[in-house]
Formats: C-alpha cells, sequence, structure tokens
C-alpha cells in the first residue's frame, strides 16, 4: 500500500505542474486595452469586408473589370512582405522573451525596413492607377479599393510608429520579464496588420 501512495503523490505533483503550465502559456499576450483596440479595428474591418462583398454581388461585372485593372504582383508582394515582415516581429519577440533586448531591437529594425517595401509598392500601384484615370470616384469597386486599402496603409504606418517606439525601449533594455506586455502589444498590433492584408487581398484582389 505504501509503495501505491508513493506512486500516486507524484504523478498527482506531476498533473498539478502540466496544469500549472498549461495555464502559464495560455496567458494573453500584452495589454487589455491593446486588446480592445485590436477588436475594434477588427470589427471595422469586417464591416468593411462584408460591405465589399455585397457590393461585389451587386455589380458582379463592374468588380471583375476592376479587378483586372488592379496588379495582382504588387499585391503579392504586398503579402508576402508583410508576413516576412511579422516573421521578424516574431523573432524579437522570442529573443526579448530570451532577455536579448539589443537582438530584439535589430530584428525590429528589419522588419520595419521590410515593411517599408510594402508602403513604396502601395504607393507605386496608387500613382499607377492615377496615370491610368482612375481614382476614388471612377465606380463603386473603386471608391471601396481606395477606401479599404488605404485605410489599411494608415493602420500599417501607425504600426510602424509602435514598432520605434518599441525598438527604442528595448535597445535600452526597459524591457524585462516582469515589465514585457508593452513589447507583446505592439507585436501583437503588428500581426493584427498582417492577418488583415491576408484577408485583403484574396477577397479585392483575386476572388
Amino acid at each position: 500500500m505504501n509503495n501505491a501512495i508513493a506512486a500516486k503523490i507524484p504523478a498527482e505533483i506531476t498533473l498539478e505542474h502540466s496544469t500549472t503550465d498549461v495555464t502559464v502559456s495560455k496567458r494573453l499576450p500584452g495589454d487589455l486595452a491593446m486588446w480592445f483596440f485590436i477588436l475594434a479595428e477588427l470589427t471595422v474591418f469586417a464591416i468593411l469586408f462584408i460591405g465589399f462583398a455585397v457590393a461585389e454581388q451587386l455589380n458582379i461585372d463592374m468588380f471583375n473589370e476592376g479587378k483586372a485593372q488592379l496588379h495582382q504582383i504588387s499585391g503579392l508582394i504586398n503579402t508576402l512582405t508583410l508576413i516576412t515582415s511579422s516573421f521578424f516581429v516574431a523573432l524579437a519577440l522570442t529573443k526579448m522573451h530570451q532577455g536579448f533586448g539589443k537582438q530584439a531591437a535589430q530584428l525590429l529594425v528589419i522588419a520595419k525596413l521590410i515593411a517599408c517595401i510594402y508602403i513604396g509598392v502601395k504607393v507605386w500601384e496608387y500613382l499607377s492607377l492615377f496615370e491610368q484615370g482612375i481614382d476614388i470616384e471612377t465606380n463603386t469597386f473603386f471608391t471601396l479599393y481606395f477606401m479599404i486599402t488605404f485605410f489599411h496603409l494608415m493602420h500599417v504606418l501607425l504600426g510602424m510608429v509602435i514598432l520605434v517606439f518599441v525598438t527604442l525601449k528595448a535597445a535600452k533594455n526597459e524591457y524585462n520579464d516582469s515589465n514585457i506586455s508593452g513589447f507583446e502589444s505592439g507585436a501583437s498590433y503588428w500581426h493584427m496588420v498582417d492577418l488583415l492584408w491576408i484577408i485583403l487581398f484574396p477577397l479585392i484582389y483575386i476572388i
């Protein structure tokens, strides 16, 4: 009987330890206020996406013609750009959790430089359309196209400002295990920007 009790105690301890680990791993990264902000932004974009989809069903030929005038390659480049940028932000967060603030800052600089490619390509795409005489007043498709993509571009710019702030603090080693929520919040916002484009690209450019 003693052997049975002895065998049971480590099992219970292991189970309790495992449960604790699971609880820790499920901690919401970043500040709660940032997650409320992200949820609000996702709600706005969801409304825009639904509006775009409904308008497309009412004007299928117009939307097909509009999509044919877009530069799908530039959209693909921007998709790969934001995914790559988010990858470096994720690497930076990993380094930050390991206590390597300066390395995390360097990775964030790379992420921002890659994001600059997105901005450059998007501006070029706008200018290319303007040269063809296409603008926000051309038709319903391009009204929604410019509205949604420009709104997303503003979020990219805001995300870069947030990353600059986070980078400066990381470079000064101002983050630690008990004070890393600011870094996590910035990373979470940037991943949201990436996720929105992954939805936006096929919706507006391809489907």
